[in-house]
């Protein structure tokens, strides 16, 4: 398949048709039917910059590395891929990884994990908040509509509900635990046992720990500070310039996830480079890591502190570990987790079907 007029006509028709209204959190259910967790091949969704968008002019090639690197690693581990990519560089994505895997229906921006789905056992998609785009909460809506616009397409119907939560500030085990930051308290103007109380009622969800945020300001995720990568199984960075810090937070996890065993693991934090002072640096980071029920995604910086981290956490997991080059996009803010939507069981054969039914036509 070629990248025909036909496409970009349908996709942006597409988008052009939904609704708009404001995305007061999303739970998107398909059907009547609540899939829980089974073992398998994971589907991930990443994004392409826009097309036209000044924003990653300088880093577009970057991003593209990365991506097709990243890609090849999901697929030769047994993990499925999507790239929604715009016109400007679909071809290139289709060149490389296929045209089963490229759909020609463009994102407005790239980092899927913040404005797609949290807790794929039983999907819900909180309404993106405005820190993600810089402040702008009118940009940060526009963003999750469009993904909803593609979801909606694929025959993924949504509910709404009224909860701000960025997905990269959502870490959970699949298992009912989940940590947050506690901007989400302030977003949302709840207690800690408000708050606790609201996401304990929605599925699959059992223990909740708040953390503060290791910068404050700005973005302010749980998935810079900790990852599950087990079931009841945590890593968290160290933080030796900040014992008090340090302290505070496992505090705060043995509190709200009693049952939880905690690993701390190497962190050779750089912010010698980043690209935008809004949004800091995940260099180092390796809790930015993506985690599937078989697999764990483990960031790599090209530091000699990967191989420790990496024998780290294959100690602690029963899952297998698989390291991903991350240098090319870390000084953005952002890395493996935060590239990646992530979808499961009924929710990515929707998409795949979706995806069959677009070549069929073509």
């Amino acid at each position: 398949m070629t990248p025909g007029i036909s496409e970009w006509q349908r996709a942006e028709r597409g988008q052009q048709s939904t609704v708009r209204q404001p995305v007061l959190c999303l739970l998107f259910l398909i059907g009547t039917l609540c899939m829980t967790s089974a073992p398998g091949a994971e589907l991930i969704v990443l994004a392409s910059p826009p097309d036209d968008d000044d924003y990653y002019a300088e880093v577009v090639d970057e991003i593209f590395d990365f991506h097709i690197a990243y890609a090849k690693q999901l697929i030769d581990n047994g993990d499925r891929v999507i790239v929604l990519a715009g016109r400007s560089t679909y071809a290139d994505y289709v060149a490389v990884l296929g045209s089963d895997k490229v759909l020609p229906i463009p994102m407005l921006d790239i980092w899927m994990r913040d404005f797609s789905l949290s807790n794929t056992t039983h999907p819900m998609m909180f309404r993106y908040t405005a820190a993600g785009q810089g402040g702008d909460q009118d940009a940060a809506d526009e963003v999750q509509e469009a993904f909803a616009a593609f979801l909606e397409r694929a025959g993924i119907r949504i509910e709404g509900m009224a909860l701000l939560n960025d997905g990269g500030n959502f870490v959970d085990d699949y298992a009912g635990n989940v940590v947050v930051s506690k901007k989400f308290l302030r977003d949302n103007d709840l207690s800690e046992d408000e708050a606790r109380r609201v996401l304990r009622s929605l599925d699959d969800i059992d223990q909740v720990a708040f953390i503060e945020a290791d910068e404050q300001g700005g973005l302010e995720h749980a998935d810079g500070v900790v990852s599950f990568v087990d079931t009841n199984t945590l890593i968290v960075n160290t933080y030796p310039d900040d014992p008090d810090y340090a302290r505070q937070l496992v505090s705060d996890l043995k509190r709200g996830l009693p049952n939880v065993r905690i690993h701390e693991i190497v962190t050779p934090y750089d912010d010698s480079s980043i690209y935008d002072s809004r949004f800091g640096s995940a260099c180092g980071l390796y809790t930015n890591a993506l985690v599937t029920p078989e697999r764990v995604y483990l960031p790599q910086f090209g530091v000699p502190e990967d191989k420790i981290a990496l024998a780290q956490v294959r100690a602690v997991t029963t899952r297998q570990v698989v390291p991903v080059g991350s240098r090319d996009v870390c000084t953005m803010g952002g890395g493996v987790r935060c590239m990646s939507g992530q979808l499961r069981g009924r929710h990515a054969e929707r998409v795949l079907d979706y995806v069959t039914r677009l070549m069929d036509r073509d």
